[in-house]
């Protein structure tokens, strides 16, 4: 089922553009990414590149689009990761159930995902004792424009919604916004410019001018405003299998 997956968003390339981004979210991220490392909806690998860094023990990319999972297993054959690296593909349904993980990373995906509840009970199954599953995914419903619906976005989030699909079984360590500033351009596509698509353009000058506008705004409006929410829960259980797959 996986292998006819086709991904109907064209916005990859654009947003690989957004370093500044991502290294802004990687240094909240950071603390929670460790050991092996799960990254579902891995897509060409823009974020992976940003966010395995030489610490961890292994990296699998899990992506049910085989052709984008083609592309980047032959993106790391030619520039290989700092972690042992697999790309699987597939979704989390078609992991073995046995299979743990330190980290599971949803980074721009849960969206995506019609299910999103049952998504994250089937995580929380592969998650190691200690570990964390991350998400960070697009904010506030009353956002959602027509980029949302060209890419293929069921929802955005708000701390509320977010909650309501915690993983049973985990304790949720950190709830927060992230862009602050990102906001205006957020407002600014959904009731005026109402873009299927932004441009490249635009992506520069969000990464180049918002993004470190968010980095002092931020932390002065203590991460309660942004167009990007971040929620983390960790694993508490001592020992294993008390949460299966998908229950």
């Amino acid at each position: 089922m996986a292998e006819r997956y086709q991904y109907v968003g064209q916005e990859l390339e654009l947003f690989a553009l957004a370093t500044n981004w991502k290294r802004y979210f990687r240094r909240h991220l950071r603390p929670f990414i460790r050991g092996d490392v799960l990254e579902v909806g891995s897509g060409i690998g823009s974020v992976t590149r940003i966010l395995c860094e030489g610490h961890h023990r292994s990296w699998t990319c899990l992506e049910p689009d085989a052709a984008m999972a083609g592309r980047l297993a032959e993106s790391l054959s030619c520039r290989p990761l700092p972690a042992r690296t697999e790309v699987v593909v597939g979704t989390t349904a078609d992991l073995p159930s046995q299979r743990l993980f330190d980290s599971i990373l949803y980074i721009d995906v849960l969206e995506h995902i019609q299910d999103d509840a049952g998504e994250l009970r089937t995580a929380a199954g592969h998650l190691s004792p200690g570990g964390s599953l991350v998400v960070l995914a697009p904010a506030h419903p009353r956002f959602y424009s027509e980029f949302d619906a060209a890419v293929g976005h069921f929802r955005r989030y708000d701390r509320a919604s977010l909650s309501a699909v915690s993983p049973p079984g985990l304790r949720r360590e950190r709830l927060c916004y992230l862009d602050s500033a990102g906001c205006l351009a957020s407002m600014a596509n959904r009731f005026l410019l109402r873009q299927g698509m932004p441009t490249r353009r635009q992506i520069r000058l969000w990464d180049a001018l918002f993004v470190p506008m968010s980095r002092i705004a931020d932390p002065l409006l203590g991460y309660r405003l942004g167009k990007t929410i971040v929620g983390v829960w960790r694993n508490d259980r001592r020992t294993q299998g008390s949460v299966a797959p998908g229950t």
